[in-house]
């Protein structure tokens, strides 16, 4: 794949892991990578690979940097957003601003400028509660959270360039992704450093909610193989390896592999408009010929040991802005 690729949001968990996938698949492809380093977004997350890509400090929404560095680009993978469904709830604002604002600037510079492929990276969010099956592409898109409302947004936008314009735009909607590098807001990141640190694993209401998880490499897959599609303008896409557990099933593990007890679990009021069940169905996506080859138990093992040896990499972060997050989110429940 001789391309030149920018990708936005690079710094983050899932842009950085695809960065560091394509690098790993191409040797002779070039990637911009624009990020506003934001909280989620961390320079440690490539620093091993910085020399091999080039990196721009700067906002999506920002017109003119977008335009400037899209310049002689072949193609888009937008992951830049807000992710946090509970930091929505709080700062639903910041999630309108950057998830749609930030979209329509990406969008239209990449009508101005050619861009032959535009993938835009969306969320299983977008459609709310699941319901008795996993959602197809075209089930009604129904978001509960600010979060999910803003990438609805976005999603729409951005079929709207395809439709209107005739950008070259896939949409993929993936489920929840695991894997290193993963800011320690999220469930298993948290779960597995508060377990290290002797901190109680908070689980909101029941625990019984579940999610289709799948590993991070298998996403950044998915996306190196729309990437290089044909005929695919314009197209949904869900992105999932059918493996639905509820936050107790993840606790489970996590507890049984660092030996500690359910008396580790702390039970707190529900957040606001938690959905019940994510899932999506992805039959859609292997009928290109793709497929998820990293099987949960053990991906899930080696994900553990990942924050187990990294320590280096999360503490820094869990005592600087995130305390002060983690006390208001967790600290009155």
């Amino acid at each position: 794949m001789s391309m030149k690729l920018l990708v936005t949001g690079g710094m983050g968990f899932i842009g950085s892991n695809f960065v560091r996938y394509m690098l790993r698949q191409h040797q002779d492809l070039e990637i911009v990578n624009l990020d506003k380093l934001t909280y989620a977004g961390n320079p440690k997350n490539l620093e091993d690979v910085r020399e091999r890509h080039r990196f721009v400090h700067g906002d999506v929404c920002d017109p003119s940097l977008v335009d400037s560095i899209m310049q002689g680009c072949d193609a888009v993978v937008h992951f830049a957003a807000e992710t946090h469904v509970d930091r929505s709830i709080s700062y639903a604002g910041d999630f309108v601003r950057t998830d749609v604002q930030g979209t329509f600037v990406m969008l239209e510079a990449a009508r101005r400028h050619g861009i032959k492929r535009f993938i835009h990276i969306s969320t299983d969010e977008v459609y709310g509660e699941a319901g008795e099956r996993p959602c197809l592409e075209n089930d009604p898109l129904m978001p509960k959270s600010p979060y999910a409302a803003s990438k609805a947004g976005a999603d729409r936008l951005a079929f709207s360039y395809f439709a209107t314009y005739g950008l070259p735009v896939i949409i993929t909607r993936c489920s929840n992704n695991y894997g290193p590098y993963q800011y320690p807001e999220k469930l298993i990141p948290l779960f597995v450093t508060n377990a290290l640190e002797g901190k109680p694993l908070p689980v909101y209401g029941t625990g019984k909610n579940t999610r289709d998880w799948i590993h991070v490499d298998d996403h950044c897959s998915a996306i190196e193989a729309l990437l290089d599609s044909q005929g695919m303008d314009g197209e949904v896409f869900n992105v999932s390896a059918a493996e639905e557990h509820s936050v107790l099933d993840i606790a489970e593990v996590i507890l049984s592999k660092m030996k500690l007890s359910k008396d580790a679990l702390q039970f707190v009021s529900d957040r606001p408009g938690h959905v019940q069940r994510h899932a999506v169905d992805s039959t859609k996506l292997r009928k290109v010929g793709w497929k998820p080859k990293h099987s949960f138990a053990a991906s899930m093992s080696r994900t553990i040991d990942w924050y187990v040896d990294h320590p280096d990499w999360w503490r820094p972060i869990k005592s600087g802005e995130f305390r002060k997050y983690y006390e208001g989110q967790y600290g009155k429940r």
